[in-house]
């Protein structure tokens, strides 16, 4: 029993010196650790310490580099400032420059009418001097008729009165006729001067229409796929375009004929896309040929708008900017209409500011001078007239309005813009090369051709190819039967043999189709 007891006590004092023993070791542990959290948080705060220095020196050094892009930013943006200042102030130095020569102009033209003036004024003087000499004269002469021929003195004074007239009235005629002679001599010399400038300030081109286009190929293979079986493709591109398409022995090359321009770039832009996409055949034709006669409307706008730009013309009406447009694409005598527009336009303005006028207002009537040459359906009334039509109708000023209309003295006169804008057309119409009689008086034969044929019931679209030397007349299947085609043909060429004059012979060829169009769904 008392083993028992001293074995149990021995076990609870072992038991309670190992607690203790673990107590401590347990005690020294948590202080090893506390020391080694302690060293450890020691070491994060220096290496955040650290982190922290080297995040603020980055971030100072980002800001300097920020700072110094903002600086050249804003130098860059000083500078482009500083270039636009010094170009403001030259160009007002420039104007500032041309005033001051103007203002000399106008200085010297004070100074020769100021001489003009003070001649006037000696002749005058000398007029008056001969006029008291003249009365002495009479004076003596009265007396000596009055001693010599015993006259009473109021029959003298009369005589004396009618030689005084005669001889007064031949001097006053002298002195007019010659200041008369100085002027228009003085004047003619001015408008000479201003317009030898003028012509001399301008640089223009000579404009040439051709009536042929040559369309290059790759190879003369696709000759044979423009043509088509048994000529159907290229005979629905001519029945589409009216354009004559010429397939000789030229190696790798096809001309496409017409008087029109339009025609023959629709013509050309056509072949190039089918020859591109490779599948020709005539429903494809009349697409493609669709799609690009939109696309040429469009150009004619962008045209348009790019020649208003060019010459510093505002305002204008979008329906007079697409006119301008189709300009690009008709010629007078030869000579390009818009070519020739914007050639007056530039010479008006230049001779409207060396007379003085409002130059912006002259190149405007310039530009719109012949638009009644372009209408979309033909019109009896003279160009001129019907262009200032269309600029009243509108909403241009009256100046400009009078002079599109009196450029060819269809109407009066009643501006100064007026006889400019007729000396500047007959400048650009008349200089060497310019024009060509022959070629207008041709295409107007080829238009009278297809309009006679137009003017025949049935008749939808009238072609003149090959020079005028045949007529290719497309009729509605549903007005024209095969055996009328037949009359109809004679009927046309009886009409162009009675109405019209021109070398060898006319073909006239009238080309009916019936198509059956059905859709499946």
């Amino acid at each position: 029993m008392t083993t028992t007891i001293y074995l149990i006590l021995t076990a609870v004092a072992g038991l309670v010196l190992g607690l203790i023993i673990m107590q401590i070791i347990q005690k020294k542990k948590s202080s090893s650790i506390i020391k080694k959290s302690e060293q450890q948080a020691r070491r994060i705060i220096k290496k955040s310490h650290q982190e922290s220095d080297r995040i603020k020196k980055e971030k100072m050094l980002q800001a300097k580099e920020r700072f110094i892009e903002l600086k050249l930013d804003h130098e860059k943006v000083i500078n482009q400032r500083e270039k636009k200042i010094n170009e403001i102030e030259n160009q007002v130095r420039e104007k500032e420059k041309n005033l001051n020569k103007e203002l000399q102009r106008n200085k010297d033209l004070n100074r020769s009418f100021e001489q003009k003036s003070s001649n006037l004024d000696q002749r005058i003087q000398k007029f008056d001097r001969k006029s008291q000499s003249l009365d002495e004269a009479e004076k003596k002469y009265q007396i000596k008729l009055e001693e010599i021929s015993g006259l009473t003195a109021e029959e003298a004074k009369k005589e004396l009165i009618t030689s005084l007239e005669d001889k007064a009235k031949t001097d006053a005629m002298s002195f007019i006729q010659n200041s008369i002679e100085e002027a228009k001599l003085s004047a003619e010399q001015e408008a000479k001067k201003i317009i030898i400038g003028t012509i001399q300030r301008i640089g223009t081109e000579e404009a040439v229409e051709n009536c042929v286009s040559v369309f290059n190929l790759e190879s003369d293979d696709v000759k044979g796929r423009i043509i088509g079986r048994e000529g159907r493709n290229i005979r629905a591109i001519e029945a589409a375009t009216g354009v004559e398409i010429i397939v000789d022995d030229t190696p790798e090359a096809i001309i496409l004929s017409c008087f029109d321009p339009v025609r023959r770039e629709i013509a050309r832009l056509s072949l190039h896309r089918l020859v591109t996409d490779g599948r020709i055949h005539p429903a494809r034709i009349e697409e493609v040929v669709n799609k690009t006669s939109k696309q040429i409307e469009n150009e004619i706008a962008e045209v348009g708008k790019r020649t208003v730009i060019d010459l510093g013309i505002h305002g204008l009406n979008p329906a007079l900017i697409k006119i301008i447009g189709r300009m690009k694409y008709r010629s007078s005598y030869g000579q390009n209409l818009l070519q020739h527009s914007r050639e007056v336009a530039k010479l008006c303005g230049v001779m409207a500011s060396e007379l003085g006028l409002n130059p912006k207002l002259a190149k405007r009537a310039g530009l719109l001078h012949d638009i009644g040459k372009v209408p979309e359906e033909e019109s009896e009334l003279p160009h001129a007239i019907l262009g200032m039509q269309w600029a009243e109708k509108y909403g241009e000023k009256p100046d400009v309005c009078n002079a599109i209309g009196a450029h060819h003295d269809e109407v009066e006169m009643t501006s100064l813009l007026s006889p400019i804008i007729q000396v500047c057309d007959a400048i650009s119409g008349a200089r060497p090369g310019a024009r060509r009689q022959v070629l207008d008086s041709y295409i107007q034969r080829l238009k009278d051709l297809e309009e006679i044929a137009l003017d025949f019931n049935g008749v939808s679209k009238a072609y003149a190819i090959q020079a005028g030397r045949e007529l290719r007349v497309i009729v509605e299947s549903e007005k024209v039967s095969d055996n009328n085609a037949a009359e109809l043909s004679f009927q046309i060429s009886q009409k162009i043999q009675t109405d019209m004059t021109y070398p060898g012979q006319v073909k006239i060829t009238v080309i009916r189709e019936t198509r059956a169009v059905n859709v499946a769904k």
